[in-house]
């Protein structure tokens, strides 16, 4: 199995697969590798793509404090994978928490960057958003089964249209486990202490990391129906960045799938870039 140590002594779980230039996925906040199981066809043949499941998420071990579930810890790991893997530079196709800590690493070792982008993000996130994560981090599943979580999903997720019954069985099974006796978090649960601290913080500004940026291939894939990244926002990105590569997808909360087609679409396009 694939792993490699921190230097705070965890393990954690990477994937790797394919050639050529180098993308490396990062997931949401509460998710892990198999984010990207839906976009990974369409990526594999022309790319090598590591997908990483972060500290406490997933395959990796749980810290033994909750204090290091934050962006400049997580952002550390990402570098320390490199360091692991022995890669000079890495493409970051990054969703919600993944593009916040690409972001970071453009302001703290651009270098390492050959492009970004970012999935429903960006560096003014929506109070709405954060509520409703709030609402649901570190709360245990009350449906016993993926068919009952399945369809629990489906009423849950805000702002997603037309989705078939086997997507959401899909979604389930990647952030639930089956312990035998109900369903679980395939999650650290103390990840919501991590996140109710931050939120009692003052709000940084995250332009800066933002702008930091300038000259790396771009792209930003929303959901049009999104509660976290709001289209003002966008609009200012486009205003710094004349030349982001931008979808909104229709159809779409937060965060999109990826394999719809205006994903794909930019996402082709900012591949061709990096």
């Amino acid at each position: 199995m694939p792993e490699f140590k921190t230097s705070d002594n965890l393990r954690l779980w990477y994937a790797d697969e394919g050639d050529g230039p180098v993308i490396l996925c990062l997931a949401g906040l509460t998710r892990n590798s198999t984010d990207f199981d839906y976009v990974l066809p369409y990526l594999l043949g022309e790319h090598r793509v590591i997908r990483l499941d972060y500290r406490g998420r997933g395959k990796s071990q749980r810290a033994p404090d909750w204090r290091s579930y934050t962006i400049p810890t997580e952002a550390r790991d990402v570098l320390e994978l490199l360091a692991h893997l022995g890669l000079d530079q890495v493409a970051i196709l990054g969703t919600s928490r993944g593009g916040l800590i690409a972001m970071s690493l453009a302001l703290m070792a651009k270098a390492k960057l050959s492009g970004v982008a970012l999935v429903d993000i960006g560096p003014e996130i929506a109070e709405d958003g954060l509520e409703a994560i709030k609402d649901y981090i570190g709360n245990p599943p009350e449906a016993a089964t993926y068919a009952e979580a399945a369809l629990e999903r489906a009423t849950l997720m805000a702002g997603f249209e037309g989705v078939p019954p086997e997507r959401w069985e899909e979604e389930v099974r990647k952030h639930y486990r089956d312990t035998g006796e109900g369903l679980a978090l395939t999650y650290d649960a103390k990840l919501r202490d991590a996140v109710l601290e931050a939120g009692a913080q003052p709000v940084p500004d995250l332009w800066p990391l933002f702008d930091a940026m300038a000259g790396l291939p771009l792209a930003c894939i929303r959901g049009a129906n999104s509660d976290l990244l709001t289209e003002a926002t966008l609009a200012e990105m486009s205003r710094r960045r004349p030349d982001m590569i931008v979808a909104n997808v229709p159809g779409r909360g937060h965060v999109p799938f990826l394999d719809e087609p205006d994903a794909l679409e930019a996402l082709n396009e900012w591949t061709m870039l990096i």
